[in-house]
């Protein structure tokens, strides 16, 4: 008897979504202000969106830009993608028109769903700047050419493509890392791998609730979601950080898990000074005293020993430290769904004990970045991914990382890439060289600092270099301090950042046991 190869493929995530419906049609998916939709209803308005994007001509491998905060509607872009075999790419909103103007351009999306509620004048103003054919649909407004209407004119029924799993449908940018982003394109078997391997260390089940009140633009926020919705869980969305708001969700949806990172720690525990909102639902690790007291102990193996090894290009995390409990390696070990070897320049694996480049493959790593075939061959030769980062495999079999081979600052949850701000201080006219460190900082973990060589006979402050990256750049990755010499020391013909850090009080660089995506 033949084998019907539809009914043997392997799923995609619109099948899980297909299958939450059967298996939990009344279990809440999402919740987003006064929306509030259970399995059954999020899947028929994915359906309606899916149709309604197959009518404007959206198709296979075809690219769906969302230009917006947090939402309830990013899940539902992104499934209805899924069910489409396009790609969803949700783009970082807090970038200047320029770098929003790169990504529409670089993406070519057919379709773009856009925001107005603060973020409207950049888009717009982006939007100006490129050179976009796309349908353009406002998510948070009402009436004709807008997503409910959109959502509204599709119809009910399943469009039940075949969909290879295998196939991309997530797309991230990275941090500018030589110059210019990249598009990470991750399939969805990445995503349903790195949601149960997250899962299970989280001890997620369908009675979770997440909070996602980081950046969904962020792969650590994003892992995080897909592993609720992976596991028949609640989403709950806020469009951004407010220390009042998320103790008023926390409390009113009984949330057990959310995207936290220091200073919020510090705001909420402000903002429920008085116990005025009951937070004993949600689940962390110790933090201190007060906050302890307030949440309840989160005892999974992930709280246990959180972090590892990761970048947006394997779906999040490579290695979990959970993984590596009492190991001599720093970071754990590789995810039970990849592979990794540690390399010379030569590809050649090196032996335990000794550093070499991180590579890997397997069921988490991305299909390569989005339109960069020189690139792409670079990175994955050999059928592995090459991460740039530089680690040692020890005599137990776990994982140390080292350090990029470029340097990276980490500023709260955000990369920044000393190249791109680099770059742009070298466009101020009265520039002739300049070097950026991270310094060590209490509340971000690091800020950004320029060291910079002025033209003779040119006169330039401080303040004039911030304001300039403010004005080209996102407003997070603009130097906070800089310092003025009259040259940069070189080891070689490069530029010696190991002199600038010991000579200006850098540090704090990614690598530590909690460096992740």
């Amino acid at each position: 008897m033949g084998v019907d190869a539809g009914a043997a493929r392997r799923l995609n995530l619109a099948d899980v979504l297909r299958e939450h419906r059967r298996s939990r049609p009344a279990g809440v998916a999402v919740v987003d202000r006064d929306h509030r939709a259970t399995f059954a209803e999020l899947d028929e308005r994915v359906n309606r969106l899916a149709n309604a994007l197959g009518d404007a001509g959206v198709g296979p491998g075809d690219r769906i830009l969302w230009l917006g905060q947090n939402s309830f509607r990013i899940a539902e872009g992104l499934l209805a993608a899924a069910k489409l075999g396009a790609m969803f790419c949700p783009a970082n909103w807090r970038q200047s028109p320029d770098e929003l103007a790169f990504v529409i351009d670089d993406l070519d999306a057919h379709v773009v769903f856009w925001q107005e509620e603060e973020i409207g004048v950049n888009v717009r103003e982006a939007r100006g700047r490129a050179h976009s054919n796309a349908l353009w649909v406002q998510h948070d407004a009402e009436g004709d050419g807008t997503y409910e209407q959109l959502v509204a004119s599709g119809a009910p029924h399943d469009p039940d493509h075949d969909v290879d799993p295998s196939s991309s449908l997530l797309v991230v940018y990275t941090a500018a890392f030589g110059g210019r982003p990249n598009g990470a394109m991750l399939s969805h078997t990445a995503l349903i791998a790195q949601g149960l391997v997250l899962g299970d260390l989280s001890e997620f089940d369908d009675s979770s609730v997440y909070l996602n009140s980081g950046p969904l633009f962020h792969i650590g926020t994003f892992m995080n979601t897909l592993a609720t919705f992976v596991y028949g869980g609640t989403n709950v969305f806020t469009r951004r950080v407010d220390a009042e708001e998320l103790c008023r969700l926390i409390d009113d949806e009984r949330c057990t898990g959310a995207f936290l990172v220091g200073p919020m720690f510090t705001q909420i525990l402000e903002a429920n000074a008085g116990r005025r909102y009951d937070l004993r639902s949600l689940r962390t690790s110790r933090v201190g005293p007060e906050w302890d007291a307030m949440v309840s102990p989160d005892t999974s193996r992930w709280a246990r020993n959180p972090g590892g090894y990761g970048q947006t290009e394997v779906m999040g995390m490579l290695t979990y430290n959970a993984l590596g409990v009492g190991g001599i390696g720093t970071h754990g070990r590789p995810s039970p769904v990849v592979q990794v070897r540690m390399v010379d320049p030569d590809d050649r694996e090196v032996p335990a004990g000794e550093t070499g480049e991180i590579v890997a493959r397997g069921a988490t790593v991305m299909n390569g970045y989005w339109k960069r075939p020189e690139l792409n061959a670079q990175r994955r030769r050999d059928g592995w991914h090459h991460t740039n980062d530089l680690g040692r495999r020890e005599s137990d079999g776990t994982v140390t990382f080292v350090g990029p081979k470029t340097r990276m600052i980490k500023s709260a949850a955000e990369n920044i890439y000393p190249a791109e701000v680099e770059a742009c201080i070298a466009t101020h006219p009265s520039i002739a060289e300049c070097a950026v460190i991270g310094v060590p900082d209490e509340v971000w973990t690091q800020s950004v600092k320029a060291i910079v060589v002025v033209r003779d006979g040119e006169a330039v402050t401080a303040e004039d270099i911030i304001g300039h990256c403010r004005e080209r750049i996102a407003s997070y990755k603009k130097p906070r301090t800089v310092e003025f010499v009259s040259g940069l020391p070189r080891a070689g013909f490069v530029v010696d950042y190991d002199a600038l850090d010991a000579k200006f009080g850098g540090g704090g660089y990614p690598g530590g046991r909690n460096r992740s995506a």
